[in-house]
């Protein structure tokens, strides 16, 4: 899947307080790993995540090898929008 690097981090700072811990505790890494996959590098406490940014508009082009993070942060993203409606 391709993404801009800008929608991607938008959805980052998106999330609710406390939305990385809860990812990396559902998917059994660490929140390192989950701040890496939105755009963080500090891959010597956290793993890589098969994200490969290409130059271009809006940050870049981010093609992510594993939805995964991703789904699980729409995910939460919507269901605090329904809470707070």
């Amino acid at each position: 899947m391709n993404i801009s690097f800008n929608e991607l981090r938008h959805i980052k700072h998106s999330l609710p307080t406390g939305s990385i811990s809860k990812i990396a505790n559902n998917l059994q890494v660490s929140e390192q790993t989950v701040r890496n996959y939105f755009g963080a590098a500090k891959f010597d406490e956290g793993k890589t995540t098969g994200n490969h940014i290409q130059p271009g508009p809006d940050g870049g082009i981010v093609h992510l090898e594993t939805t995964t993070i991703l789904d699980l942060a729409k995910r939460i993203i919507s269901e605090s929008e329904a809470v707070g409606t």
